[in-house]
């Protein structure tokens, strides 16, 4: 069973920084891990562990924002793909300092 939580959280002023560094500290500390930089997951043993994380994260929602936590079974995670971009490659024949004649 792995339990997500994906959250939008405010950071326009001072204390909605330190609100969302809180709650993302927290996470970190319940042994969350980072899919996305607004979206952590952690593998729960049963549905009971899963439940009780997901009190605890109820527990330290932030005041502001909007945080969603949900739960998918290990088949379901194993049929999740993960895609990321690649760097352009750097075009080498172009000159890297401009020639004037």
């Amino acid at each position: 069973m792995w339990v997500f939580v994906h959250f939008d959280l405010p950071t326009d002023t001072k204390k909605d920084r330190k609100n969302y560094a809180k709650f993302r500290k927290y996470l970190l500390e319940d042994g969350f891990t980072m899919i996305q930089y607004s979206m952590y997951a952690r593998h729960c043993s049963s549905r009971e562990n899963a439940e009780v994380h997901k009190k605890r994260v109820k527990i330290n929602l932030p005041p502001l924002g909007q945080v969603i936590v949900f739960e998918i079974t290990d088949a379901q995670f194993g049929r999740l793909e993960f895609f990321s971009g690649k760097k352009p490659k750097e075009n080498t024949n172009q000159p890297k300092q401009l020639e004037l004649f």
